[in-house]
Formats: structure tokens, C-alpha cells, sequence
């Protein structure tokens, strides 16, 4: 059962862009994921191959989770179970993120960006 009722009398959201949702109300899971390829070149050149996510290692390794092995113990006490604000204003959600008003009882999160940097070569006076 979800704890608490969240009451929003005005949300503003400028932009929600790339995968990215606004969810609004309770959620069991919410899961969002995310993969991209940054390439900087100097000079625009594109080859034929290009985009291939698994030929990126960073793409193929299993995610590692560190594994929760703390016990804990949560007491609480809700007098009033509502949460309320007045205004929320949003700039901006992007990139397979999730802005989300309400309860949710699991989430997984993952994003992978492979950053490329392809510069021309440099002669050894240029250097010096």
C-alpha cells in the first residue's frame, strides 16, 4: 500500500524532450533508460558504420550494482498523509528522465553515453 496522497495545485513544465516522461499519479515501477554516442570531430566527416552500440564495450557490460546488505528499520508517522505544495515549475526534462509526482515503489534509472573525441593529426612542430 502507498503511504501518502501528493497534492499539486499548479505545475509548469517548459519542456520534455528525448524519451522523458511526466508522470503524474502513483507508479509500482518506473523504469528509464538511455543510450547515446557523443562524437566531437574537428573536421565533419561521417563514416558508413557509424551508430553500432554493441561494437562500444560500454554498451555490452553488465550494469554493477553494489549489493544492499544493511538491515534497516523505518518507524513512521504520518498525522496528515498528504503532501502538498502549491507550485512546481519544471525547466526542463530530457534524456529518458522521469519527473514524477506521486508514490512509486520501485525505480531503475540507467543511462550510457560513449563520449568520442576524433581530433586531426598534429605535426610534432605544431607542438613544440
Amino acid at each position: 500500500m502507498l503511504a501518502r496522497t501528493s497534492n499539486v495545485d499548479q505545475l509548469f513544465v517548459n519542456q520534455v524532450a528525448f524519451s522523458s516522461i511526466i508522470q503524474l499519479g502513483d507508479s509500482c515501477y518506473l523504469n528509464g533508460f538511455s543510450r547515446a554516442l557523443a562524437v566531437q570531430r574537428e573536421v565533419e566527416f561521417f563514416h558508413g558504420n557509424e551508430g553500432n552500440f554493441p561494437s562500444y564495450g560500454i554498451f555490452r557490460m553488465p550494469l554493477p550494482l553494489p549489493p544492499v546488505n544493511e538491515s534497516i528499520s523505518i518507524s513512521r508517522y504520518n498525522q496528515t498523509p498528504i503532501i502538498k505544495t502549491n507550485k512546481i515549475h519544471i525547466t526542463a526534462v530530457s534524456n529518458s528522465s522521469i519527473a514524477h509526482i506521486g508514490n512509486t515503489r520501485h525505480v531503475s534509472m540507467e543511462v550510457r553515453i560513449k563520449h568520442i573525441r576524433q581530433l586531426l593529426p598534429r605535426n610534432e612542430q605544431e607542438t613544440e
